[in-house]
């Protein structure tokens, strides 16, 4: 707010001084003044203003050096100059010393209310900024990561320990078992923690676009390059690139690659002058870079350079104590996302989630919670709650039943499957009065309708017989 904020006016004019102090306090800031340079440096030691507007013409020590003097005490400091000289290498000198900006004498009341309300701005989202990365670096702490395993629990140790340095990491581990989380728990706990955090999915770009993903280009480097763009390399800079499913790189780009990690140069596509980055990389994959070395699909120059630490993450189905702990996590998080009141999970259901064997690790267990809550109607998730498919992979039958024979469940779901499409029936096929009506949710009706393969509207007996 504001009221919070505290401007320094220095001017040796006391009518300046009071004029200022009245307009900006009519702005909602606080004020405290200074009639020269000395006066104003030994306020900033003790007041420590927000912003500062003072003349860089005054007696003893001028504006500029009483600047430069700020600047070293708070390089953050911002900091507006005011002349009665329209003098050109003054400016210049104000700004290479880093002022915020200058305003020429006689100014405009408003331009002075508009440049202080810029820095008001500017220092309100840096504020942001810092709580946010604040809170990040929170969030991905090593100690927040979910799990009882001692397997994971060994693996964010040593990742604790690797985080303060720059060394490449790669994360080996299957799809889906958190492998992206955990090069995000690397940055935010190193000291790159305020510096960029990029992500560069290498399976999702065409191959003729990655050197322009990785490394820009220059205007007119190819069709369609109309203007300069910068690449993740660039951005990435004195920060960490976080490069997932490395095994998709195609060879031409690994070159490219090897030569970054071991010159940090590049040049951009088309262009002809050399960059220099200060960039960690943490590269991960599903595959066995090994074995695609062997197979020559992968350079061996490129995978020793990468391979200075390799962290090998636990797929879910080798840590079952987990399951139960991410599971009530996501019932937490996916609650509270969709206005939901749910205690748990009934024994059974809980018992389906310990049984099966995930496939698809976290990111599938994760997927199964969300249907699980949306697709819920009482205050407990129940086995009919959950996707179909992972009751039916964990579905025990009893020795001696006729394996044609329906269980309690299927009779239960082609019983729901008549009484939805009677209700689609009477309300000609509107399906917010029809959810109405049945007391769940729209969303809850849609899941359900494809469950059920009645999203074209096929009748209950198909469903059941489809079984």
């Amino acid at each position: 707010m504001k009221a919070d904020y505290q401007i320094l006016i220095v001017d040796d004019d006391e009518s300046i001084r009071r004029m200022l102090a009245a307009v900006l306090e009519r702005e909602g800031f606080q004020t405290v003044t200074a009639r020269d340079g000395e006066e104003g440096l030994t306020l900033f030691r003790s007041t420590s203003p927000d912003i500062v507007l003072m003349d860089i013409r005054m007696p003893g020590l001028t504006g500029i050096e009483a600047m430069s003097a700020m600047l070293e005490l708070r390089p953050g400091a911002a900091v507006i100059l005011m002349t009665a000289y329209a003098d050109l290498d003054t400016a210049v000198q104000a700004i290479k010393k880093g002022v915020f900006d200058f305003v020429i004498k006689p100014f405009d009341l408003a331009e002075i209310g508009l440049l202080v309300n810029r820095a008001y701005q500017m220092r309100e989202m840096r504020r942001e900024i810092g709580v946010l990365q604040h809170e990040l670096s929170e969030s991905y702490r090593f100690n927040r990561i979910i799990t009882s395993d001692p397997a994971m629990q060994a693996l964010c140790d040593s990742v604790t320990r690797i985080a303060a340095l720059n060394a490449t990491v790669v994360i080996y581990g299957e799809s889906g078992v958190g492998k992206e989380l955990l090069a995000t728990s690397l940055h935010y706990n190193s000291p790159r923690a305020q510096r960029a955090f990029v992500k560069v999915n290498c399976g999702a770009i065409p191959e003729g676009l990655l050197e322009s993903e990785f490394f820009g280009h220059e205007k007119g480097a190819f069709t369609g390059a109309v203007a300069r763009r910068t690449g993740r390399f660039e951005h990435a800079d004195g920060g960490t690139l976080f490069l997932d499913e490395i095994g998709e790189l195609p060879l031409s780009l690994q070159v490219k690659l090897l030569r970054v990690i071991q010159d940090r140069e590049f040049e951009r596509v088309g262009g002809d002058k050399t960059l220099r980055v200060d960039v960690r990389l943490v590269v991960a994959t599903n595959r066995n870079l090994e074995e695609m070395v062997a197979a020559g699909t992968f350079r061996s120059d490129l995978y020793y350079r990468l391979s200075v630490v390799n962290l090998q993450v636990p797929p879910l189905r080798q840590r079952p104590a987990d399951i139960p702990l991410l599971a009530a996590h996501f019932l937490r998080k996916f609650t509270a996302e969709h206005g939901r009141e749910i205690d748990g999970f009934d024994d059974h259901a809980l018992a389906i989630l310990q049984r099966y064997a995930w496939p698809g690790n976290v990111r599938e267990l994760s997927n199964a919670v969300e249907r699980a809550v949306v697709m819920s109607t009482g205050s407990t998730v129940f086995a009919e709650d959950l996707p179909l498919p992972i009751v039916e992979a964990t579905r025990q039958v009893p020795p001696g039943e006729p394996s044609g024979q329906k269980t309690l469940k299927e009779m239960v779901r082609g019983f729901e499957a008549r009484v939805i499409v009677q209700a689609l029936d009477k309300n000609q096929g509107n399906r917010s009065r029809t959810a109405t009506e049945l007391g769940i949710s729209r969303r809850a009706l849609l899941y359900k309708l494809h469950e059920f393969n009645l999203d074209d509207g096929e009748c209950a007996d198909s469903v059941v017989h489809c079984e």
